[in-house]
């Protein structure tokens, strides 16, 4: 079988609005991240770039389980020798709640020029307001 390559003109990218009042962190971030990369329409093609848009909101109201939200960590390095820092979860949620997101659907996404594509797709926000409203988006439930 051959993979089927879509046409520019058959690929309609919506603009969906997912509510992360309560969910599960990781469960959250694999559904979007299957979203954004086209996987739940039947002509996804994985070279190409056909999933929609995604707006989160309420990110700061997402839920860990077990001891996560004290243990926990988020590393990053400053580019300097001895930079590495880190974050617990539980400074970084209240901080910049957008962050914890960004950084497991990022983790899903493919690390190339096109998972940079897709992930510029991704819009999050730590209250119940986005400035998406002209866009038309249609709420869907996760979970």
């Amino acid at each position: 079988m051959e993979t089927y390559i879509p046409k520019l003109n058959e690929i309609n990218q919506k603009w969906l609005v997912v509510d992360a009042d309560g969910q599960i962190l990781g469960r959250l971030a694999s559904e979007v991240a299957s979203i954004l990369r086209g996987k739940n329409k039947p002509i996804f093609t994985p070279h190409m770039d056909v999933g929609d848009y995604v707006i989160i909101i309420n990110a700061g109201k997402i839920r860990v389980t077990g001891k996560k939200a004290k243990t926990k960590k988020y590393y990053r390095h400053t580019g300097y020798p001895g930079g590495l820092r880190s974050d617990n979860y539980s400074d970084l949620i209240k901080s910049n709640p957008a962050r914890i997101l960004e950084k497991a659907i990022w983790g899903m996404l493919p690390h190339n020029k096109l998972g940079k594509k897709i992930y510029k797709k991704l819009k999050i926000y730590a209250g119940n307001e986005h400035p998406h409203e002209a866009q038309k988006p249609e709420k869907i439930e996760i979970g």
